[in-house]
């Protein structure tokens, strides 16, 4: 009697050896954002503020913002911003340090400032000293 062989083709794919990949390349890249910092160009300004601030607010001529080097949106800068407040230890002289490129509207930098007001925070705004 001739018994035939029957030869099943696994068609499974094993998904292990891609999810250490991919979550080798996450912490990748979230070493290497954190280490890139972008070179705007700021205003220029004579006087001189010297305050502390833990809250930075970066706003790019394109629109894009920034708290403390995370992109950001507009609409959750507000709740982001007063979490990182209620975690400071001298919540009375929270500081908001608004870094806007030139040619930035300064109805973004205003807004900025808004939230900051709301808050009962204060607002500075980063300049450069002017070259000699």
């Amino acid at each position: 009697m001739g018994m035939k062989k029957r030869n099943k083709v696994s068609a499974e794919f094993s998904m292990s050896s891609l999810t250490d990949i991919i979550f080798l390349l996450l912490i990748f890249f979230m070493l290497t954002s954190s280490a890139i910092q972008v070179n705007i160009d700021i205003p220029t300004a004579t006087s001189k503020t010297v305050a502390p601030t833990s809250i930075q607010v970066q706003i790019e001529k394109n629109g894009r913002m920034s708290l403390n080097g995370s992109k950001i949106t507009q609409s959750k800068l507000l709740g982001r911003v007063n979490s990182l407040k209620r975690e400071q230890e001298n919540k009375e002289n929270a500081t908001i340090m608004i870094i806007a490129e030139k040619g930035v509207p300064w109805s973004k930098v205003q807004e900025v400032m808004t939230i900051a007001a709301t808050l009962k925070m204060k607002a500075i705004i980063a300049t450069q000293p002017p070259k000699t």
